[in-house]
């Protein structure tokens, strides 16, 4: 599930202390890590359910699906329903996870019962989820977006669905600089790493005071 990096449309968290423009840097070298370590997975399919329009940013041997719907729980759904398959999704905000967790993952797929896969989210969501068999829309319908209960709520809907819940490595994804610096710190051979660096003296210079202590060094 990813949006194009369109300036004003992605990333708005990051403003201030970034533009929307530099925030659509970001929003697209984070795409770009994310897509690289999908490509390098071991899924046989390799989806972008895609808010806006395709760029040069995105690998030919990527299938693309628009997203539908209006709610982003419609839109989730929507991507699963319309891929069809069993299959692991993540966002666009966790640059630093590796193709070697993401087999992981997968690996999670193939177990006794009925599994799924949820790794939580630092900040109460989640950020990966990985189903076999499911219903989306009785997955995902009705679970509330950018909440600090997102994935609690998101798992207890997976255990009354019947699924035996399979964690993955709780994450800190994108939402603020304060994110940034800590996934840079993370993954420093990143592009994400390598534009929050960039950034990160005109960053500093729109600062307070008080403010600079969580820019990217």
């Amino acid at each position: 599930m990813a949006k194009a990096p369109v300036e004003g449309r992605v990333k708005t968290r990051l403003c201030p202390p970034c533009t929307p423009a530099e925030a659509a840097v970001v929003a697209e070298a984070a795409l770009s890590d994310t897509l690289e370590a999908v490509a390098r997975c071991r899924a046989d399919r390799r989806i972008i359910a895609l808010d806006g329009e395709p760029g040069p940013w995105l690998p030919p041997t990527f299938e693309v699906l628009p997203q539908r719907g209006g709610r982003f729980d419609e839109r989730l759904a929507n991507a699963w329903a319309d891929a069809g398959g069993d299959g692991i999704q993540i966002g666009m905000d966790t640059p630093h996870v590796g193709p070697g967790v993401l087999d992981g993952l997968l690996d999670g797929l193939d177990g006794p019962g009925r599994p799924a896969v949820l790794g939580h989210a630092s900040d109460g969501g989640w950020w990966v989820i990985g189903l076999a068999g499911a219903d989306p829309f009785a997955v995902f319908r009705g679970i509330p977006v950018s909440t600090p209960i997102t994935g609690q709520e998101q798992e207890r809907r997976l255990r009354a669905c019947g699924f035996r819940v399979v964690a993955g490595p709780v994450m800190q994804d994108i939402d603020t600089w304060a994110d940034l610096e800590e996934v840079t710190e993370l993954a420093p051979g990143t592009r994400t790493a390598g534009v929050a660096r960039r950034l990160a003296r005109d960053v500093v210079g729109r600062c307070t005071p008080g403010e600079t202590e969580s820019v990217v060094a």
